[in-house]
């Protein structure tokens, strides 16, 4: 594992769930879009942004958010080693098959990563 996609990974879980504790969940969500691009390779990782995706949609009130990353959580768990749509921000508002672009520095960390 590289140390700087372990240091991404990590400040990006940390911003979200301090803005989570402090009922910021609109602060979070970019955040764990990070987040969820960076670990989208990773069962145990990518379920955990979904989790927390789905705890912002609850702070927010946002029912189709809450009710979007249920299966996404199933789907991170089953397949995320199979195949994700690179770049996908993971909300519940953009398809979850849908591949997305990435910015230069994401692509460098998940490069440098190896699953």
């Amino acid at each position: 594992m590289n140390k700087n996609w372990q240091l991404a990974v990590d400040e990006a879980f940390a911003q979200a769930r301090g803005a989570l504790a402090g009922a910021r969940a609109a602060e979070a969500l970019p955040w764990l879009e990070r987040a969820h691009v960076l670990t989208q390779r990773r069962p145990w990782l990518h379920a955990r942004a979904h989790w927390l995706m789905l705890r912002a949609g609850w702070q927010l009130g946002d029912v189709r958010e809450v009710l979007g990353q249920l299966p996404r959580i199933l789907a991170a768990l089953l397949f995320s080693r199979i195949w994700v749509p690179l770049g996908n921000s993971g909300r519940a508002r953009v398809s979850a098959f849908k591949p997305m672009p990435l910015s230069e520095e994401l692509r460098c960390l998940l490069d440098q990563a190896t699953p």
